[in-house]
């Protein structure tokens, strides 16, 4: 069945399914030719036999969005909860963009609550001091934060080489992307294979383009990062691509 329905079926709004899928917590069956993901009767009915449906089920995908709303989580203010995710403590589990064209970061509640059981002694007291050097030098790893946990969720969901190249690949920006995969028969294996956007991501090309930002890595070290392990994924796709000639260039 597809999405829409899956959810339906198991009592949670597109956005709470959406997040789920995201989180790996509905996995989908083999799409359609040429269509959406699909979800089975058999997946459905494993995650309605877990125990404490369906209210275990929503707390895992429970998310609130601002600092405001997430401090009140924690038991902070909302400028000492922007400290602690700005300081990458914090992982978001998405983004939204307002009508202001500005940011609005999602975190899961459940792990706001493990937060605050976990570290109780930032919630109180000063920042530490590696904490104040990355305020003066005015970093916010949000956004580099999301991306890791984007990209690892999306590996986690494919074993196929080329599609693992193909997510590593959509986080570089263009010129990288160019310099690391200079044959352009590849760089075309690689965009027909590339992610599509997170869900509720905005259509309104303004806020689009704010977007779209987030989906990039930016310091010269994250993007390091990803060449190199966009090497590594090539080095794999390359060589199923010799040994069977299902996918890519050989």
């Amino acid at each position: 069945m597809g999405g829409a329905r899956a959810a339906r079926e198991l009592g949670l709004t597109r956005t709470e399914f959406a997040r789920a899928v995201q989180l790996g917590i509905v996995r989908a069956g083999p799409p359609a030719p040429g269509g959406p993901a699909r979800y089975t009767r058999a997946e459905l009915e494993r995650i309605r036999s877990a125990e404490g449906y369906p209210a275990t089920l929503r707390a895992r995908v429970e998310a609130v969005a601002g600092s405001e709303a997430a401090g009140v989580v924690l038991g902070v203010s909302p400028g000492r909860f922007t400290r602690l995710a700005r300081c990458g403590h914090i992982t978001p589990v998405g983004y939204r963009i307002n009508r202001y064209r500005s940011v609005v970061w999602l975190y899961l509640d459940a792990e706001l609550r493990e937060f605050a059981g976990r570290e109780a002694a930032m919630l109180r007291g000063g920042a530490p001091p590696a904490d104040r050097e990355l305020l003066e030098a005015r970093a916010d790893l949000r956004p580099r934060k999301w991306r890791g946990r984007h990209v690892g969720l999306l590996l986690r969901r494919t074993a196929d080489p080329w599609e693992r190249a193909a997510v590593v690949a959509s986080v570089l920006p263009e010129g990288e992307l160019r310099e690391a995969v200079p044959d352009p028969q590849e760089r075309t294996v690689l965009a027909a294979l590339a992610p599509p956007p997170p869900y509720g991501h905005p259509q309104a090309p303004a806020a689009a383009a704010v977007a779209l930002r987030l989906l990039r890595a930016e310091l010269p070290d994250e993007i390091h990062w990803y060449r190199t392990s966009l090497d590594f994924a090539l080095t794999g796709a390359r060589a199923q691509s010799k040994s069977t000639g299902e996918r890519g260039p050989t």
